[in-house]
């Protein structure tokens, strides 16, 4: 077994260092979703980078929002009284963005019924056999 020798030695691969980097820098809450629409579903093209890459920084965005609104209160007091926080607006509209971004990414999919035939003892044939 002469051509053992020269064969490197096998290594274990961390799944995680395989996926594919975001394009630019994100912060904590936009790398995670990165992370977790990468490990599910793999998305390798140009476009679908580029559209989960924004998606991801809205998330940043948004996230950073809601810890501003959660900071001053939903509810502010100006001179005339009562008003909804301003960002509010902002930040629900960055949510939007998120959820149609990842649907037109195809990301709200899933299969319904399970591929393939039926159990044998399915529709009348079964009904009959009792």
């Amino acid at each position: 077994m002469a051509g053992n020798a020269d064969r490197p030695p096998l290594t274990v691969v961390d799944p995680a260092a395989s996926a594919l980097s975001p394009p630019r820098k994100l912060g904590e809450h936009g790398l995670s979703l990165w992370n977790a629409v990468q490990s599910a579903y793999r998305i390798d093209d140009v476009g679908g980078i580029e559209l989960l890459a924004q998606c991801c920084a809205a998330q940043d965005r948004v996230e950073a929002l809601a810890e501003r609104i959660s900071a001053d209160g939903e509810v502010i007091h100006t001179r005339n009284g009562p008003k909804a926080h301003p960002a509010l607006r902002d930040e629900l509209a960055g949510r939007a963005f998120i959820v149609r971004t990842l649907e037109r990414l195809g990301l709200n999919v899933e299969t319904i019924k399970p591929l393939g035939r039926p159990p044998r003892a399915f529709g009348w044939k079964g009904y009959a056999d009792e």
